[in-house]
């Protein structure tokens, strides 16, 4: 949740040792912010899902803990709003906002449908609220920051309503709204969930126009929330209130279909956190550049000439 700020793996690693099919071991434990010999073995690894080689050591880059913290949940209008908020908030504090989680009304109504006795900040629930947090070093007064950006927003029209955190207990309450949603679905039981990420600026496009998309193929809930300071959003459609999601199994692949032929259309990715696995290996094949593909199977041809590793992963055994 906090990649927005921090980056992901491969934005935190700097080296690593790897066990490769043949059994040599590459030594590339370098902690050196900036070396350009050669290719990028290191991201190479990274994304390969243990289809080139076994990870056995790594050397992380790591930042140091914000000595002030503020926490707050904030109603905005609109995806847009939130986005506009988002702007606002790193015009006051840069990379001092640390979180920025998009959160809608479905998801809140799936807490107190799933997890009745969780605390929930507001007593009517907003078409969509952000969790956003700042982190900040030195001498900076988070709250204060906060409580700025939070005037400044009301004035703006992006922002209509909020809790800021007074407490730790309060931060905790705010916090587990957002950490148990997906608690709530698997409780609710959705019929096929996206990992998705898309460019910032198309994030309310693709809010806005999806669900008609989806209803094309039949009555369903979607419960869309995410990690909005990145790009990435959770995508989720279950059956309609009272449904089981067994009698949907043969919709799962269509809808999934759904979903990503939006997403790539977009320019968006259909795996933005989760991987490729072998779940959607067939989405590799569907949606992926011709070239890329053809260069994935001769580094996998070069690399594990046995399909030894991880067989199946990420490219098809056959496909190789």
């Amino acid at each position: 949740m906090r990649a927005g700020r921090y980056g992901n793996t491969r934005d935190l690693c700097l080296g690593l040792e790897v066990v490769l099919p043949n059994g040599d071991i590459w030594n590339g434990l370098t902690r050196l912010r900036k070396d350009n010999t050669g290719y990028d073995l290191r991201n190479l690894m990274i994304g390969s899902e243990g289809t080139l080689g076994v990870i056995t050591a790594a050397a992380l880059k790591l930042s140091p803990r914000p000595s002030d913290v503020a926490t707050a949940m904030l109603c905005v209008p609109s995806p847009e709003a939130a986005l506009s908020l988002l702007s606002l908030a790193r015009s006051h504090v840069a990379e001092g906002v640390s979180t920025f989680e998009l959160i809608g009304e479905m998801g809140l109504r799936f807490l107190s449908e799933a997890i009745p006795d969780l605390r929930q900040p507001f007593q009517m629930r907003p078409e969509w609220c952000v969790l956003i947090e700042l982190g900040l070093g030195g001498s900076a007064n988070a709250q204060a920051s906060l409580e700025s950006i939070f005037t400044d927003a009301l004035e703006q029209g992006v922002v209509y309503d909020g809790v800021i955190a007074q407490s730790e207990t309060q931060r905790n309450d705010l916090w587990a709204v957002r950490e148990r949603i997906p608690e709530a679905n698997r409780l609710i039981g959705s019929i096929s969930s996206h990992d998705i990420s898309l460019p910032l600026s198309i994030i309310p496009e693709f809010i806005a126009t999806a669900p008609a998309h989806v209803q094309k193929l039949g009555e369903f809930r979607i419960n869309c929330f995410g990690h909005l300071g990145d790009g990435n959003l959770h995508y989720n459609v279950f059956p309609p209130k009272g449904e089981s999601k067994s009698a949907y199994v043969d919709m799962v692949e269509p809808v999934q279909e759904c979903i990503h032929d939006l997403v790539v259309s977009l320019n968006g990715s259909f795996s933005a956190e989760h991987g490729v696995g072998r779940l959607k290996v067939g989405d590799l094949e569907r949606y992926g550049d011709p070239v890329k593909l053809s260069m994935m199977r001769a580094i996998k041809s070069a690399f594990d000439p046995n399909g030894i590793m991880n067989p199946g992963a990420v490219l098809r055994e056959n496909m190789q």
